[in-house]
């Protein structure tokens, strides 16, 4: 995946983030790939609402240890009707050595929703398009 190379997100974690191993909860991530992932939605398809349907295919390969700064990487992998689809890649650079490493991945579904939270079409923006699509939806 051609992955932009500014983070879309990027946090340091603290101790309220880490459970009694001394790592970071994957809920915390997970809540960050969250926000991140509905930051590359409005990227993609303007200012609407996005809630979250689906966290899919999250896949954590390495532990995350207090002080490190996780990086959240995004790129939008479909849009349809009414949903936007986001690939997230978490890298997280050691407090300790400042060596980057993939931590953590996962694609997330929002859909766009309006007044009464009904879902509403979205529409691609002209300066974002999903990999493998062209700028006017040709696809």
């Amino acid at each position: 995946m051609d992955i932009q190379r500014d983070p879309t997100l990027r946090v340091t974690l603290m101790p309220r983030d880490t459970n009694r191993h001394g790592t970071i909860f994957g809920g915390i991530i997970m809540s960050h790939i969250d926000l991140a992932g509905a930051i590359e939605a409005r990227k993609s398809c303007g200012p609407l609402n996005f809630v979250t349907v689906a966290l899919d295919h999250v896949v954590f390969h390495k532990p995350v240890f207090l002080g490190d700064v996780l990086s959240l990487y995004t790129e939008t992998t479909k849009i349809g009707r009414t949903s936007v689809t986001t690939r997230v890649i978490v890298e997280a650079t050691r407090a300790d050595t400042g060596k980057t490493v993939r931590v953590t991945e996962a694609d997330v579904v929002y859909v766009a929703v309006g007044k009464g939270w009904k879902p509403v079409p979205v529409r691609r923006s002209r300066t974002r398009t999903p990999r493998g699509s062209s700028a006017r939806g040709k696809n």
